[in-house]
């Protein structure tokens, strides 16, 4: 999608673009008449080249970039009008929701210094985060309830992309691991008694239990010993690997297998929601594109390699 994006827009800053001199300062393009300003693509190409000190890009290089950057946001702009011309706008109830749930994931007064840390502005940052959402509403209420999947593109696909479901045989073990072999027993005897892995660390320092799968051929020549005739529900013995200890308790041992049509449609019907959504996006795009009075300052806009350029006629361009 992010290509069909890049496409359309870059089409369209031929048709659209003109300079205003009138401009007021910092704003770069306007979109039915909502300002976008430098200091959004500014904000944008930062967090694109976080960690990239030291380099220095071509001028050339900085135009695409901001063009293409400029080219997403009027692309997001263009979603929250629709949303707001449908009556269903991103809520400040739902953009503080969002937010609280990124907060979540740091402990009190962190998210602010690492935002100060990355000179990070919080305004553009609540932008940024209000244009996800506007697009994730997009798609999920508009966009979404226009799609049908029938059984028979679902059978299709299914018949066509087999090798995309066939599952290889493997086996999928808890593994216990740590640096000292009696942890280890400790960790497996605490397992089979219901400790969930959580508690298992924090009462065996430096002990850690997790899942994995391992697939056919896939298994280390050291495990093959031990694992090979192992029973579901049933542990290894404890393995020496290098400095340190594991213990695998196999949980499943899948032969290999071709899913069903019915095992296989829930990825299938992914697949083919992706691909539905993106056409619809794509029609949608060209039509709002179409429609809209967009006007993008002369600097953004691809340099053209004639020398005398051509006009463009366009209802909604307008030539100051």
């Amino acid at each position: 999608m992010k290509k069909i994006i890049i496409l359309l827009m870059l089409t369209s800053l031929f048709v659209f673009g003109c300079k205003n001199k009138k401009e007021e300062p910092g704003i770069v393009a306007r979109v039915n008449g909502k300002p976008v300003y430098l200091s959004q693509l500014d904000y944008k190409y930062d967090l694109m080249h976080d960690g990239s000190a030291g380099f220095i890009p071509s001028v050339s290089q900085v135009r695409s970039e901001y063009g293409q950057i400029l080219g997403d946001i009027i692309v997001q702009e263009l979603v929250s009008q629709e949303l707001e011309e449908q009556n269903i706008p991103v809520s400040d109830k739902e953009l503080k929701e969002a937010e609280d749930e990124v907060r979540s994931d740091y402990p009190e007064n962190a998210f602010e210094q690492i935002l100060i840390e990355e000179y990070i502005d919080l305004n553009s940052w609540r932008s940024q985060l209000k244009y996800q959402l506007a697009m994730d509403k997009f798609f999920s209420q508009i966009l979404r309830p226009e799609i049908k999947i029938d059984y028979k593109e679902a059978e299709e696909y299914y018949r066509t992309h087999l090798s995309d479901f066939y599952m290889q045989a493997g086996f999928k073990f808890i593994m216990i691991k740590g640096f000292s072999r009696d942890l280890v027993t400790k960790g497996v005897e605490q397992f089979r008694k219901g400790v969930s892995p959580e508690e298992i660390s924090n009462n065996l320092k430096q002990v850690t239990v997790r899942e994995i799968w391992v697939r056919n051929g896939q298994l280390p020549t050291t495990w093959e010993p031990f694992v090979q005739e192992l029973d579901p529900g049933k542990a290894s013995p404890v393995i020496t690997q290098e400095k340190e200890f594991i213990c695998l308790i196999l949980k499943e041992k899948k032969d290999a297998t071709l899913l069903t049509p019915l095992q296989a449609y829930p990825a299938v019907e992914k697949v083919l929601l992706e691909r539905k959504l993106d056409d619809k996006f794509e029609l949608w795009l060209k039509n709002k594109l179409a429609n809209s009075n967009i006007k993008i300052s002369k600097e953004l806009l691809p340099q053209q390699k004639t020398e005398k350029p051509v006009p463009v006629e366009n209802k909604n361009t307008k030539t100051e």
